[in-house]
């Protein structure tokens, strides 16, 4: 018989949408016997809450953390909740995974050493359909949680339990580095990647839409094109091309025009790969105009360029 894995949800109570919304999809999970997922609304009326939240805390093998502005701005759920449970994940007594909800600086916390989801850690409320965001979830969960890693097995919970030195958490830390040309390379053919894949997730979802059609054609490996018709629109078609190469002098590391199949060599935009002294980034380019005060993730400039994609063709999303 399953024993389910028990998973403490931290969450901000402005959040209880979407706590909602990932509670319903772990209902198959949940029928499966493979997780029991206990949040501070299971605390009976009459209960010691702080002393129910303590048990959770130190009785949990798994911790989804619903990652958002307002998780972050609680001093409850991040000195408290994230912080006890990052140390028992140190301690190999439990997981911890963070869930992003809402665009914030969660890559300025200790949660930056872990793998996100859902994909890529684009946040929920930035996916075109959000429950396609919290199937990726799930279906993350799931693997996890068939595979065994969450609980552990006896021979690490030994191990862990055996007294050892103290370990300093690299998650704590900004390390000074020089980046190099390889470095460089390898961070702008990632976010490429990362923009190919977000548009092609976009587009699927478009065209599953009533009334809107969506194309995505991989030109190469390095560029691909998109189209979108808004039928309800006059003139409510938009078309995208981008390079992960050099479009040409001043089109940065990434370029895009906003026309079907467009050739490398013109570009109404790009980004390019810049760094400090901790870490690479992207810097957008619009034109000959940089704006030296945005410094993005892959995974921020992809959202950013397919919203733009999108208003071309009269569409936002909610």
């Amino acid at each position: 018989m399953l024993v389910p894995v028990n998973a403490f949800i931290s969450y901000s109570h402005r959040d209880g949408a979407a706590l909602e919304r990932l509670h319903t999809h772990l209902a198959v999970l949940r029928r499966e016997g493979l997780i029991h997922a206990w949040f501070d609304r299971d605390i009976l009326a009459g209960a010691e809450i702080d002393a129910d939240i303590a048990v959770q805390l130190e009785s949990s093998e798994l911790f989804l953390l619903l990652v958002s502005p307002d998780f972050l701005a609680s001093d409850y759920c991040v000195e408290r909740e994230m912080q006890r449970a990052l140390e028992r994940h140190r301690a190999e007594e439990a997981r911890v995974i963070p869930i992003i909800i809402e665009p914030c600086e969660w890559t300025r916390t200790p949660l930056r050493s872990l793998k996100a989801l859902p994909r890529d850690g684009v946040p929920v409320s930035e996916w075109p359909n959000e429950n396609r965001a919290y199937l990726d979830v799930v279906q993350e969960l799931r693997r996890i949680l068939e595979v065994g890693t969450v609980p552990l097995d006896p021979v690490r919970e030994a191990q862990a339990a055996q007294p050892r030195a103290h370990q300093p958490s690299p998650g704590r830390y900004r390390i000074q580095r020089d980046f190099d040309e390889i470095d460089r390379g390898e961070f702008r053919e990632s976010a490429f990647a990362t923009m190919r894949d977000c548009f092609a997730r976009g587009i699927a979802d478009i065209d599953a839409i009533e009334g809107l059609r969506g194309r995505f054609v991989s030109l190469s490996a390095t560029s691909f094109t998109c189209t979108i018709v808004n039928g309800a629109r006059e003139h409510g078609t938009a078309h995208i091309t981008v390079h992960g190469r050099m479009g040409g002098i001043g089109f940065g590391d990434i370029s895009y025009v906003f026309s079907e199949n467009a050739p490398p060599g013109t570009a109404n935009g790009g980004f390019t790969v810049d760094a400090d002294e901790y870490e690479l980034f992207l810097s957008p380019l619009f034109g000959m105009g940089r704006y030296d005060d945005e410094r993005l993730t892959p995974e921020a400039a992809a959202s950013h360029l397919w919203d733009e994609f999108l208003q071309q063709a009269g569409i936002a999303r909610g």
